[in-house]
């Protein structure tokens, strides 16, 4: 048993992760430009996947671990959206065709199921300390909101020029770099000298953003449930479709000018609830937690269609 889960519960889900995993690199093993039909479907998939999974929870563990991983993977699913945006960008920062963009997105999500790994470990870890732990979450959610909010109102967000990002300079400083694309390849060898080439220092960059991004997801995750396999599973399939939704967002961004305040009014509630929480205040069970942030995400993407921005 691990974690109250038993080993071939385990298996099963990585089992899963890896074959899904494996049929995406397939359909995907050309260079193109991924359809908005095609990213709608494969999103769609994903989905049904996930939900697939919450119903097992349920049958095999009770519905209240069910709505816990339910909210978990919402919330994940609500603050990629900014993520996505960030990682958008990224590519022009660096020039990169959209032909090659989900090639990048592939190795980087591949990147970002070992990072969450870790970053769920230290955080779960950390909760053995006692529940003041919890409080620091809850603190450093409200903290995130408090953020997100103050930059939700900028229409002209600040262009960062990545290639002068420290990740970019630091693997410069061990490998050979190509001043020019190399269409799809990673690295690549001129003169007899191997090199890296601008598709893999956009994937470098990639990577170091979803640690950041990762910083402020997992603690809004542990601030719905402790368990660390529950956090994993809600955090994993909610990256397994980043992919597609990124080219469903890239599509539709300027229809969604109003979610990020949803995200926004989720963070608040969580950081709230997980205090109240600690502080013996009141308890929110896991079904009404899984409403709440379904309404709030639902009216942000509701009011973006009927309000949009001018």
């Amino acid at each position: 048993m691990i974690f109250g889960y038993t080993l071939i519960e385990v298996a099963i889900f990585f089992s899963v992760i890896i074959a899904a995993l494996l049929i995406d690199l397939y359909t995907n093993r050309k260079d193109g430009v991924m359809s908005f039909t095609n990213a709608a479907v494969r999103s769609v998939i994903w989905v049904m996947l996930s939900l697939c999974f919450a119903v097992y929870v349920g049958v095999t563990h009770g519905t209240e671990k069910s709505f816990l991983f339910l909210s978990g993977y919402l919330i994940e699913l609500s603050l990629s959206v900014d993520n996505l945006f960030v990682i958008m960008a990224i590519f022009s920062s660096f020039s990169i065709k959209n032909e090659y963009q989900h090639r990048v997105l592939y190795y980087g999500i591949l990147g970002a199921i070992v990072f969450r790994m870790v970053f769920i470990a230290i955080g779960t870890s950390l909760l053995l300390l006692g529940k003041w732990v919890l409080a620091l979450f809850g603190i450093f959610v409200l903290w995130t909101a408090w953020q997100m909010y103050r930059h939700a109102d900028k229409d002209e967000k600040e262009i960062v020029d990545y290639n002068n990002h420290w990740s970019v300079k630091l693997s410069r400083r061990f490998f050979k770099t190509l001043p020019y694309s190399a269409g799809n390849k990673f690295f690549t060898r001129e003169g007899g000298v191997l090199h890296i080439t601008p598709l893999f220092l956009c994937l470098v960059v990639v990577e170091m953003a979803d640690v950041m991004f990762a910083i402020d997801s997992v603690p809004a995750i542990i601030a719905i449930t402790q368990e660390p396999f529950l956090v994993y599973t809600s955090n994993i399939f909610a990256i397994l479709g980043l992919r597609s939704m990124y080219f469903l967002l890239a599509a539709a961004k300027r229809y969604l000018c109003h979610l990020e305040m949803a995200v926004v009014g989720i963070l608040v509630f969580i950081g709230v609830k997980m205090l109240l929480d600690v502080f013996g205040v009141i308890h929110v069970s896991p079904n009404k937690s899984l409403i709440v942030v379904f309404v709030i995400l639902t009216t942000g993407v509701i009011f973006s269609i009927t309000h949009p921005k001018t």
